[in-house]
């Protein structure tokens, strides 16, 4: 079977910084100038970077309360259907939904569905396994790991175009800038 697409799809492009500033800089002004679809990699944590790239906050902590929430109902429903409706026993002529009583088991379902949705949740939403990127296509991305600070506007943005976006990048301070490919 023969297409007329290309081999190589581009991914994105991608520059390259010498310093942590350097790089936070450049991201301020690559947000700054409406691309969305942005992602910086460096050999350290810089916690700004985080704060100006990812501007939208993630749905785990809802995931979590909400899985939470369910948990607690499980645990007291489980209890009410086992001590009021399939088993109910008069035991000294206690009632038989005493919620008091139900507290403890219900508590530790509510962490224990909490817990699993924390794991499992930010596995999923980080997109895990990924034994492949395409940045790691580009030779130069090697020394994230050592020295370097990269910074990648995907061809997914709204406002990507090939030769203008490295341009841009190229206008920020960058060491070099490089295509990305799929």
């Amino acid at each position: 079977m023969h297409t007329n697409e290309p081999t190589n799809r581009l991914h994105g492009v991608m520059a390259e910084f010498e310093s942590a500033q350097a790089v936070v800089d450049a991201a301020r002004k690559t947000m700054a100038q409406g691309f969305t679809r942005v992602e910086a990699y460096s050999p350290v944590p810089i916690e700004e970077l985080n704060d100006i790239i990812h501007q939208k906050r993630t749905k785990l902590a809802q995931i979590v309360l909400v899985a939470g929430l369910t948990g607690m109902a499980t645990g007291f429903a489980l209890q009410y259907w086992a001590s009021v409706i399939e088993y109910p026993m008069n035991i000294g002529g206690r009632p038989h939904a005493s919620w008091i009583t139900f507290i403890i088991p219900s508590y530790e379902l509510t962490i224990l569905f909490a817990a699993l949705s924390a794991a499992i949740g930010m596995i999923v939403l980080n997109g895990l396994p990924q034994p492949y990127h395409p940045v790691f296509n580009v030779d130069r991305f090697a020394m994230c790991s050592s020295d370097k600070f990269f910074l990648v506007v995907e061809s997914a943005d709204p406002k990507f175009d090939q030769q203008g976006t490295a341009e841009f990048l190229r206008s920020t301070g960058a060491m070099g800038v490089y295509d990305v490919d799929e």
